[in-house]
């Protein structure tokens, strides 16, 4: 929306645009201050390696969730690493894992190669400006650790943003904040297939 956009309109309509711009700008600043929060949080995640606590839990729940994903992923080997991976970078970020399961199959249906119309790349579906934005330009979103390395920490920001409002974050995630079809999508995917 241009300031000529505004003076052009009706009287009527002139206020609407106007305060419509003012929103808009207030978004922007917010949305930077929220990127800064978010960056720096990126900055941290990229540095760390963490994994199963305790073997035991560990064994249950990659048997648990092995039946649901072989319908998507066939080879039983790459099955195993996809879910010790995927386990590790949600705990790693204090995430359920089954919800980052149920985001990745909304997303990519667990295609690593994934990119989307709007050039987010791997099965989080992770946008590349974040590589520009952390000075790692090197990092290869298509690497399922990276890409859940990445989407694990932005996911994790956007739920302490909304405060543990988990539909929320998920359309901060998706970029559908105040519509909630995608995280609709993300939660029925949950209870279907790995709760």
């Amino acid at each position: 929306m241009t300031l000529s956009t505004i003076f052009s309109a009706s009287n009527q309509h002139r206020l609407a645009l106007a305060a419509a711009l003012l929103l808009a700008i207030s978004s922007t600043s917010q949305a930077a201050e929220t990127d800064s929060a978010l960056l720096h949080k990126l900055k941290l995640a990229t540095n760390e390696v963490s994994g199963f606590d305790n073997q035991y839990d560990a064994q249950v729940w990659l048997v648990a969730k092995d039946r649901p994903l072989a319908r998507i992923i066939k080879d039983p080997a790459q099955r195993l690493a996809m879910l010790k991976l995927i386990h590790s970078e949600a705990r790693r970020a204090d995430l359920q894992p089954e919800i980052v399961l149920a985001l990745i199959e909304v997303e990519s249906a667990f295609d690593s190669y994934a990119v989307s119309v709007a050039g987010a790349q791997g099965m989080m579906q992770v946008m590349p400006f974040w590589k520009k934005e952390l000075g790692r330009p090197e990092d290869n979103l298509i690497n399922p650790q990276t890409n859940l390395r990445y989407g694990c920490t932005i996911l994790k920001h956007y739920l302490d943003r909304e405060q543990g409002r988990l539909a929320d974050a998920l359309a901060r995630y998706n970029g559908s904040y105040g519509q909630y079809w995608y995280a609709e999508r993300v939660l029925d995917t949950w209870d279907l297939h790995w709760r």
